[in-house]
């Protein structure tokens, strides 16, 4: 490996005086992951502007030795975009590739770079009068790429899936800095392996995507929003079979809430608005969208919840009366992370289950971890049409928080285990980064785990792309 001198001037003369990121709190932002749980010291940020530049760079990381941290908008929540502390990995931003290198209305596809953020998509399928559906927080700084390698799931998973079932076609610079051109707009191309699945959740660790063509949908004319009070998780799941069959693909979020959750965004955000005149055990914020009129779907909506109600699923339900009091209904949902990191910190789980074990899922581990660590509370919500639950521990009222926290392996030991007894996954939407890397050993088997690593060998044989991530 060059010194450090020389290869910063080799890695300038790639990407110009623009493209190295020399102030020092700038890198140390980068190298900073979102939850502050982990930070890097990295050779150098870069932040190529073409996908050219970034198969240079790639090629210089080769030759030389030197790991590569690709990085999008750095909203990592498992440290999967930040580096080590050996001074000897660069990390490598897409901040600068921001394109639409095309929309196309009647195909229904949009091409663009990595870098792109999710709310400049969103605002380019609106403009063209089309949705592009996936939707996670913050979306203004989230990057299409890093929600790619992520396969990131958000709200909306429940209708239009996750972020792998919007993606036709991938452009990807290699381990080597050769660059595969997967730009296809097809929806059917049964001509060999489906390659670009192998770099989507993937984290970065067998190349860098630098461009996708992306789905895109009819935009919704007609949407309603309606919180539900409930007796229990069983009675959601029972709520949400009774939507599925009463509304059909129209239902496109289903998001389960504690009573907890509420309480939290209550606390630390008063303006919320209180929708019912009593608490319940938990709630369901859902939403229904259609190409039909507001009229026709206000109608569907408000006849299955009254049913629901009628028939002792739900407690009771509200509609929202127009778009301000729909956003503020989804607030309540989006609010509960901060109202969370408000509160104080506390040990998050991002996992998945078949949706029907949900209920005996959450009965069993509430109980094991009351069990094992008195007093400690459940923070949950998450995606319950899709299996996708945060389930979050707060220390005990009134105990050392600092002393609970350091307890978090015993902690998400009880609760992965179980996660595994029900058949699910500790790792839903986040990814695994550094932070689960080790824990996943324990549950996928000897053979999953070689299956991996030879992929990984395969593609990646000097193991400079995103190293000690996932594998």
């Amino acid at each position: 490996m060059p010194d450090r001198a020389e290869l910063l001037s080799r890695i300038a003369r790639i990407v110009g005086p623009e493209g190295l990121v020399r102030d020092e709190a700038a890198v140390r932002a980068h190298a900073t992951d979102w939850r502050k749980r982990y930070v890097g010291a990295p050779l150098a940020v870069v932040m190529p502007a073409e996908t050219a530049q970034v198969a240079a760079l790639v090629k210089l990381c080769a030759q030389t030795g030197t790991a590569v941290v690709p990085q999008g908008g750095n909203t990592s929540l498992c440290g999967g975009a930040t580096p080590d502390t050996s001074g000897r990995q660069l990390i490598l931003s897409l901040a600068r590739m921001n394109r639409i290198r095309a929309l196309d209305p009647v195909a229904n596809t949009l091409a663009v770079d990595a870098g792109c953020t999710l709310a400049s998509l969103h605002e380019a399928a609106d403009t063209a009068g089309r949705l592009f559906p996936l939707d996670v927080a913050p979306a203004r700084l989230a990057q299409i790429g890093g929600n790619l390698s992520t396969n990131a799931g958000g709200v909306q998973v429940l209708r239009y899936g996750n972020a792998r079932d919007f993606v036709l076609g991938l452009e990807v610079v290699l381990a080597s800095g050769e660059v595969w051109d997967g730009m296809r707009a097809l929806r059917k191309d049964n001509s060999g392996y489906n390659l670009k699945h192998l770099f989507i959740g993937a984290e970065g660790t067998l190349g860098v995507i630098t461009g996708a063509v992306l789905k895109l949908y009819p935009k919704p004319t007609a949407k309603r929003v309606a919180l539900v009070a409930l007796d229990s998780p069983r009675a959601g799941l029972a709520l949400l079979e009774h939507l599925q069959q009463r509304c059909g693909e129209r239902l496109s979020a289903f998001e389960l809430m504690s009573a907890v959750c509420m309480d939290l965004v209550r606390k630390h955000f008063p303006d919320s608005p209180a929708v019912f005149d009593a608490a319940h055990p938990q709630y369901a914020l859902i939403e229904a969208t259609d190409t039909q009129s507001q009229a026709q779907l206000h109608v569907l909506v408000e006849d299955a919840l009254r049913e629901a109600v009628d028939r002792g699923i739900a407690r009771d339900a509200r509609i929202a009366s127009d778009e301000p009091a729909a956003r503020a209904y989804w607030l309540l949902r989006k609010n509960i992370s901060d109202a969370q990191a408000a509160e104080g910190r506390n040990i998050k789980h991002d996992i998945s289950l078949p949706i029907s074990c949900i209920a005996d899922f959450l009965d069993a581990t509430d109980a094991a971890i009351e069990q094992a660590f008195p007093g400690a509370r459940p923070v949950t919500f998450g995606h319950l049409g899709d299996g996708n639950l945060h389930y979050n521990i707060a220390h005990p009222p009134g105990a050392d928080e600092a002393a609970f926290l350091a307890r978090q392996p015993e902690v998400s030991r009880v609760v992965h285990d179980s996660v595994h007894r029900f058949g699910g996954s500790i790792a839903a939407e986040h990814g695994l980064g550094q932070y689960k890397r080790a824990e996943i050993l324990r549950y996928k088997s000897p053979l999953e785990m070689e299956l991996m690593r030879t992929i990984k060998r395969t593609l990646d044989p000097h193991g400079i792309m995103n190293p000690g991530k996932v594998v």
